[in-house]
């Protein structure tokens, strides 16, 4: 298989053994797994249903100015929180998702919204193409709420969470053919310790790679629990962080291509929102959202700089305004309620042009 057609690489390549890299860790932002983190020891879900704690609720309805007439895109639907608010402000929310049991959940929760809300299947990289399908090339509002859900973790068969012991899966589309057991059953050791760095921002991943590729070399790696323990040969565990935290995220990012995803449904967002329309974008990661406010601040600059001009130029990608010039997060009440928003940052843009 060709490996590098898998997951984007971005030319980071996993530190040498031993390399002193805390400098360029602390560089990226050592967040990057805290939302994993979070979900692992504070994911709020009961035993029945796609059940979800939403994040950010009213901070990203009111950022959407969503009301009546308004045609508002959740392009992340999952336990449908935000768009069980959308729809009672009276706008008409269609939610994409590409898990099969957010779908059905959601489609149960929200049926009495009649025809104000619609579930369409698919990945959110597809928007434009899935929009299109319903004969819409325009609308008034986007959300992403990234990441992965409190259900996804909490359902040991999905194969998110070393929590619980279950398959080694961690797709997002249940009928995608391509596994987290493929991956680390699979691929090279040098691909799978560059997944682990660029992912998941893994200083031991050079270690752990060759561990997993030890391991499997015994027998196949078919659990997380599996997993986890090899992981925890080379990483042991202490403090409140599960040592597999970040290796977990990688795979996962990995297998769902999620960040390539997210860059898609970013310039998606030019083309589909008309003037006045808003996105918001919810991260849990920083590289997630880094590349969230790189796109944005771009976009929101009448002119660009280098100091190679004499004098700036007009910036021909700008388009948006900020409606925020820092991330919101969450006040005091919620994440006395919702640990897991201790890492949720949202972004929002209205279009100006």
């Amino acid at each position: 298989m060709n490996w590098e057609g898998v997951y984007h690489t971005e030319a980071l390549k996993a530190p040498e053994a031993g390399a002193k890299v805390d400098a360029l860790v602390s560089e990226l932002g050592d967040d990057a797994v805290s939302a994993s983190a979070d979900a692992e020891t504070d994911g709020a879900v009961s035993g029945n249903g796609f059940n979800h704690v939403t994040v950010l609720l009213h901070e990203t309805v009111d950022m959407l100015a969503a009301g009546p007439g308004k045609l508002i895109v959740d392009c992340t639907l999952g336990g449908g929180g935000h768009t069980e608010f959308l729809l009672e402000q009276g706008a008409t929310v269609w939610g994409i998702d590409r898990d099969p049991d957010a779908r059905r959940a959601a489609a149960l929760k929200l049926a009495r919204f009649g025809s104000r809300f619609k579930v369409l299947a698919g990945n959110f990289q597809d928007v434009e193409s899935i929009l299109a399908q319903q004969g819409v090339s325009q609308v008034d509002g986007l959300l992403a709420d990234l990441g992965v859900s409190s259900h996804q973790l909490d359902t040991a068969s999905r194969g998110f969470s070393f929590r619980e012991d279950g398959p080694l899966d961690m797709r997002m589309d249940t009928r995608a053919a391509f596994s987290a057991r493929n991956l680390v059953n699979e691929a090279p050791e040098e691909e799978i310790a560059d997944i682990l760095w660029q992912f998941g921002e893994e200083r031991a991943s050079r270690a752990i790679a060759r561990a997993i590729v030890k391991a499997r070399s015994l027998a196949p790696i078919t659990t997380t629990a599996q997993l986890a323990r090899v992981v925890e040969s080379v990483l042991p565990r202490k403090g409140r962080q599960h040592p597999g935290t970040r290796t977990f995220q990688a795979l996962r990012i990995a297998v769902n291509g999620e960040l390539d995803a997210l860059d898609a449904l970013l310039n998606s967002s030019v083309r589909l929102l008309g003037k006045g329309g808003r996105m918001a974008v919810i991260t849990f990661h920083s590289l997630e959202d880094r590349r969230v406010k790189q796109f944005f601040d771009l976009r929101s600059r009448p002119e660009i700089d280098r100091p190679e001009w004499p004098a700036p130029r007009p910036n021909p990608d700008y388009c948006f305004r900020l409606l925020s010039r820092k991330p919101v997060t969450a006040g005091e009440e919620e994440l006395s309620t919702n640990p897991r928003s201790r890492s949720a940052k949202l972004r929002g843009v209205e279009k100006i042009i």
